[in-house]
């Protein structure tokens, strides 16, 4: 299977490298992405918007041949799920890690302070506790060091979803900060951060205990787990 690694806020595609040894090792081909703007640190930012890190998705998906599964880790789930929305007849499957589907209209997130053009990576102290269990120092200070500025368009454009097909695309949500039981009692709740979730038709959830970014503090456990998704199905 072609599998599309799509990284959240503030990384490019070697923020998957401890993951992808697994994902291989299974037979998988990798593709992890590099998004428009996090090039380097001294990428053009300007202008960038979430549909432009969605139709670069897209047009990666066009190149391969047969179905893909995409992988999205935090704002990396929008991504994905914009994808659904205008591919959704080429997913096999949409994994999102730590993540969801954003509703019609919803930006990833619009209270991240800016400077100009990009988002830079918040002090530590300005993400909940529950984001940074198991990211010792060793790891913060290696994820300050790859840290890339995010465009600004991209945490702040609202999503445009015009496709019900992109409800069919099967999910896996594999949840860390908080159990899974938590996105089930929303959905039953009727919250509206869960709306779009709960639309879509084919739903699992794969509990992984941490914080936010597994890719560093358990990369063998994520990887298992998506190989193992795959392997359900």
């Amino acid at each position: 299977m072609d599998i599309v690694l799509v990284p959240g806020f503030w990384l490019d595609a070697s923020s998957w490298d401890a993951v992808t040894p697994q994902l291989v090792e299974a037979g998988h081909r990798v593709h992890p992405l590099t998004l428009p703007g996090l090039e380097s640190r001294d990428a053009p930012r300007a202008g960038i918007g979430l549909r432009d890190h969605i139709d670069f998705v897209a047009a990666q998906v066009d190149a391969l041949d047969g179905d893909v599964v995409l992988v999205g880790h935090s704002g990396g789930g929008a991504v994905i799920h914009g994808v659904a929305d205008v591919r959704p007849d080429r997913l096999a499957r949409n994994v999102y890690v730590d993540s969801g589907p954003p509703a019609e209209g919803q930006a990833i997130n619009e209270e991240l302070p800016a400077d100009g053009d990009d988002i830079p990576l918040p002090p530590w102290d300005e993400f909940m506790e529950m984001d940074l269990v198991d990211l010792d120092e060793q790891l913060r200070a290696d994820f300050i060091a790859r840290a890339i500025p995010q465009p600004k368009g991209v945490a702040t454009e609202g999503i445009t979803l015009t496709d019900e097909r992109r409800l069919e695309v099967p999910a896996t949500v594999i949840c860390c900060e908080f159990p899974s039981q938590v996105l089930r009692d929303a959905i039953e709740a009727g919250e509206p951060w869960v709306g779009e979730l709960a639309r879509v038709r084919d739903v699992e959830y794969v509990d992984l205990p941490t914080g936010h970014w597994p890719q560093f503090t358990k990369p063998v456990e994520l990887g298992r787990l998506i190989v193992e998704a795959l392997e359900r199905h």
